[in-house]
């Protein structure tokens, strides 16, 4: 199912699963991720959790996950 950005507002977040990469480790400073389903994803700063998630749709999770693995934003 492919969700506009709209709908990702509206989704409650509250049951949310977050995953912290592994590769993380005991770094202070991270970000995590829950999955929304259909590729969308939602990020949240692990350290500031009072602040409102980003949320992307499958389109734009792709290609910021493309953009890393190309070196576009070293």
């Amino acid at each position: 199912m492919r969700m506009s950005k709209a709908d990702l507002y509206t989704r409650d977040l509250r049951e949310a699963r977050w995953v912290k990469s592994s590769r993380s480790g005991y770094l202070p400073e991270c970000v995590e991720v829950a999955d929304l389903g259909g590729g969308a994803v939602a990020i949240r700063d692990s350290n500031n959790r009072e602040l409102p998630p980003l949320r992307f749709t499958a389109e734009e999770w792709t290609a910021f996950r493309e953009g890393v693995r190309a070196g576009e934003f070293g």
